[in-house]
């Protein structure tokens, strides 16, 4: 995938409610906020235009074997036998019945998916997928993970977080540390570094689960129900003292890996019979979804890359299809204006690879990667692409090509 820019702050300025940029707060927006967001939950469902949705979190994207294949077998039972992760290495299923709810749920706890069900939604926490994995000296992150999800799910006050408010967790590589979390943690030798929004300076902390969780406690007190992210409430974002440090592997390469493989699933969709062949190609320690739509399997062998490739499963480092994501688009949301997914691929076929790049099929720009990327909306008459401030209108025989320049010209 495309390295993002070095620095761990934002990248180039863009004008509010710019594809990357925070949206400006609006009396319209500070309604919605204080009506409580909408987000989808593993009880909580979603109606779409084909069918219910559930969205089930899963902190640090951590997924045992077992649970991979109950997830499988309820996509496959219950919903349209797919599975799709989203760009915080959470799983979606589609297509449920509208009254799927309770009979998921008892899936869900059985699998040991759904350990509360007041606090479900408010699970969101990614953390550095290769966290452990490699031998580059950065911290193991995942008992963070753990001990955050638990205390999170302890405290009567969380239940009142946005089911949108993300910690993300980052090794000290520089991950998950751009995805511009409302609270991140970042590992440094002596404890970590603890980022409020998209401050770009940050400041040391000895105990990194309590720190973050005191952050998002402060948040919810001074928010008062009028904001869904930290970043709304500039007043609660003190000034740091010290930078953020420089990114040194952005994202996990595709293919073999010191500590095992990594893959990409294209648009983070893949059927049932795929996902069990992920769960045969996992090591003991299972799977690791990541926020860019790919899985890292720790201790599974490299003999199985083969294998994984044949099933659709993207192997290869430097492809048109890194850093590439779309939305539902149709005929699975209503509110989409194309079939986004089909007309990407069909970009994607003869595209050179570059920058991120999303599809989206409404103003909504659903699933769009965090900071700069090339935006690609459906008009109804083709799409509009917007690169560096620049806006193109194009049929959607020409939108390859307007794609492709500005690939090379961002």
């Amino acid at each position: 995938m495309p390295p993002t820019p070095d620095a761990w702050a934002p990248g180039p300025d863009a004008p509010a409610d710019a594809p990357g940029a925070a949206p400006r707060p609006t009396a319209d927006r500070a309604a919605a906020r204080e009506r409580g967001d909408a987000c989808p939950g593993a009880l909580r469902l979603h109606r779409a235009d084909d069918g219910a949705l559930a969205r089930i979190r899963l902190p640090g994207g951590l997924l045992t074997v077992p649970q991979l294949l109950a997830l499988a077998d309820a996509a496959e039972e219950l919903g349209d036998g797919a599975l799709e992760t989203t760009s915080r290495g959470n799983v979606q299923l589609r297509g449920l019945p509208a009254d799927a709810g309770p009979v998921l749920g008892r899936r869900l706890r059985a699998a040991g998916l759904l350990p509360s069900d007041t606090h479900e939604r408010v699970r969101n926490i990614v953390a550095s997928p290769l966290s452990g994995l490699d031998d580059e000296g950065h911290a193991a992150v995942h008992p963070w993970v753990r001990e955050l999800d638990a205390r999170l799910c302890a405290s009567d006050w969380a239940a009142a977080l946005s089911g949108k408010f993300l910690f993300a967790l980052d090794d000290g590589r520089g991950d998950v540390a751009g995805l511009d979390a409302d609270v991140t943690l970042i590992a440094t030798p002596g404890g970590a570094l603890l980022r409020l929004g998209r401050a770009t300076l940050a400041r040391p902390v000895v105990e990194p689960v309590e720190a973050a969780l005191a952050a998002a406690r402060d948040f919810l007190t001074v928010a008062q129900g009028r904001a869904w992210h930290l970043r709304e409430v500039p007043d609660l974002v003190p000034a740091g003292t010290v930078p953020l440090p420089r990114a040194t592997a952005p994202v996990p390469a595709l293919g073999a890996l010191p500590g095992g493989l990594s893959v990409q699933i294209p648009f983070g969709r893949a059927t049932t019979d795929r996902w069990r062949l992920l769960a045969g190609a996992a090591g003991p320690d299972g799977v690791r979804l990541t926020p860019w739509r790919g899985a890292v399997l720790p201790g599974a062998p490299d003999g199985r890359l083969a294998d994984l490739a044949a099933a659709g499963f993207r192997t290869v480092p430097g492809s048109a299809w890194e850093g590439a994501s779309a939305c539902t688009g149709l005929p699975g949301c209503a509110k989409s204006l194309a079939d986004v997914r089909a007309d990407a691929a069909r970009a994607l076929a003869v595209l050179p690879a570059g920058p991120p790049v999303h599809w989206s099929g409404c103003e909504r720009r659903c699933g769009h990667p965090a900071g700069t990327w090339v935006d690609v909306l459906a008009t109804g008459q083709g799409y509009r692409v917007t690169a560096a401030g620049t806006s193109t209108d194009v049929t959607t025989d020409e939108m390859a090509e307007a794609v492709a320049e500005a690939r090379r010209t961002k």
